[in-house]
């Protein structure tokens, strides 16, 4: 997120599209989640094919692994690529794939496609281009860059706003990282802070092809309306598509849609006549089993425990799934039932906050002190963010004072020396239960940029399997065991002093941070 905000106030929000909101929770099926599967595709898979990280040097080896056993395909969507050593160690690990895949068959099936923020991604003279540029030269067949460019930043307001600001407007904030048929989904970025110290979460889903093409499929739509990066380090657009931000933008943003609802639409369509099949023939084979015993069955695939729903939000295209899936489990959530919300940028949207103060389920939010806040001990204006979220979590915290929800609703503050937190996501532990069904993991903050300005895309994971529900829950305690409840004497900490000129200008700018 951009440290430099003291522009944003100039702008004005993209008008909301309002959709009407899914159906509510019902018991039916296999579990009370499949009303998530009128919205987007469902990936019914086996749980032993999840696998849960914990750690960012755990997430940085594997990508390392991954990449250098890719056969067919990499594709890797962040906000930007990082410009240390471990970064450079990333570049040179997709150099050697890249070459070893063309001395092996004279010309290469393997595809790498990166897709990162314009504005980001352009930062300073050394930056994510200049890391990839070797890459495109040496490799210009294989090796695709795309520069997503939000259309919010144009005209005279592209011109006046400098380096950094520019990042307030809107971003390419989507988080997944894809090696053949094994996908990664987290929240952390491709840098060597969440390589090293930056808490974040991170779930590997093992030979997953279907989920593998519906993520290749949204990073090339995102990538076809993006700028595309050249050899010379200039960038163009795709032959015959509007630019974002010299073009129309209404008939860009129009475009968009249709490019990122065709790949929701196919896939969900794809996977509800491979839902249809799948259950016919088991039908037709439950007879045919019973008769031939265990030595039929071993040659099919194991029934799916665990389903997968990719959540995609880009309200500057008119898309908000995220969102009202999340606004209706938030809704739905019965009496009794524990939702654990983390986020790394306390700045809930009016809608979340209204719903989690009003309705009946118990909460408990994670979220970054001060000292564990990226922007901690930073120069100039950006010195002052954790304080911004200082004030806007006391005023939150007032609120639920207020309503006597102190009980229900409680806060807590990750803090560990030496490291930064930006995991993000919910854990939904339904009532009498003590492991969660259900996990929302990716790269949306429940902020106003992640509903609003940015793209953002996650996954709701729901199982039904004790081992991995177990996985989850070990997640979730490990990184609440570092955190201390907010209580009332919190704020009266020296640490927690907010300046005047903070509280009086956060309201202005907190819908850009």
């Amino acid at each position: 997120r951009s440290s430099w905000l003291l522009l944003a106030p100039l702008l004005t929000p993209p008008v909301p599209v309002i959709t009407a909101p899914p159906c509510s929770l019902c018991p039916e099926g296999a579990h009370r989640f499949q009303w998530i599967r009128n919205l987007v595709p469902e990936f019914g898979i086996s749980s032993s094919h999840v696998k849960v990280l914990s750690s960012p040097a755990e997430f940085y080896e594997l990508l390392k692994v991954q990449i250098k056993t890719a056969k067919q395909r990499v594709v890797m969507a962040s906000l930007y690529l990082g410009t240390g050593l471990l970064e450079q160690e990333l570049v040179d690990c997709l150099e050697e794939t890249l070459e070893k895949s063309l001395q092996a068959k004279g010309s290469s099936n393997l595809r790498v496609s990166i897709l990162l923020d314009y504005t980001r991604g352009s930062r300073g003279r050394k930056n994510s281009r200049t890391m990839l540029i070797p890459l495109l030269q040496r490799f210009p067949e294989q090796v695709r860059v795309s520069l997503f460019h939000t259309p919010n930043l144009r005209g005279l307001l592209r011109l006046l706003i400098p380096e950094r600001f520019n990042e307030t407007i809107g971003l390419q904030h989507i988080k997944v990282y894809l090696f053949d048929d094994n996908v990664i989904l987290s929240g952390a970025n491709l840098s060597d802070l969440y390589f090293t110290n930056r808490q974040d979460r991170y779930v590997l889903l093992q030979d997953s092809p279907e989920i593998a093409d519906f993520f290749t499929e949204l990073v090339d739509a995102i990538g076809d309306v993006s700028l595309q990066l050249q050899q010379d380090d200039t960038v163009q657009m795709m032959e015959g598509m509007v630019h974002p931000y010299q073009g129309d933008k209404m008939a860009y943003c129009e475009i968009a849609n249709r490019r990122v609802m065709e790949v929701i639409n196919s896939a969900r369509t794809r996977q509800e006549l491979l839902h249809a099949k799948t259950f016919h023939s088991s039908q037709q084979g439950s007879s045919l089993l019973s008769q031939q015993g265990s030595q039929a069955s071993g040659d099919l695939k194991p029934e799916p425990d665990t389903w997968v729903y990719p959540l995609i939000q880009m309200k500057p295209f008119g898309i908000q799934i995220d969102e009202m899936v999340t606004e209706t489990l938030l809704t739905e959530a019965e009496r009794d039932a524990r939702i654990y919300l983390t986020t790394g940028y306390f700045n809930l949207t009016q809608a979340y906050m209204d719903l989690i103060l009003g309705t009946r389920a118990e909460y408990r939010i994670l979220l970054a002190s001060p000292e564990v806040n990226g922007f901690f001990g930073a120069k100039g204006v950006a010195g002052a963010i954790p304080a911004a979220y200082v004030y806007i979590e006391h005023q939150f915290y007032s609120e639920v004072c207020y309503l006597h929800q102190q009980e229900r609703v409680q806060l807590q503050e990750y803090s560990r020396a030496g490291w930064t937190f930006h995991a993000k996501g919910l854990w939904l532990y339904l009532a009498g239960s003590d492991l969660p069904c259900l996990t929302l993991i990716g790269s949306p903050n429940f902020g106003y940029r992640s509903v609003h300005r940015d793209l953002e895309a996650q996954v709701a994971i729901v199982t039904e399997n004790k081992a991995l529900q177990q996985q989850l829950h070990q997640e979730q305690e490990q990184l609440y065991l570092c955190s201390g409840v907010v209580s009332s004497s919190t704020f009266e900490q020296p640490n927690r002093y907010v300046k005047l000129w903070v509280k009086l200008v956060t309201p202005l700018i907190k819908n850009f941070f």
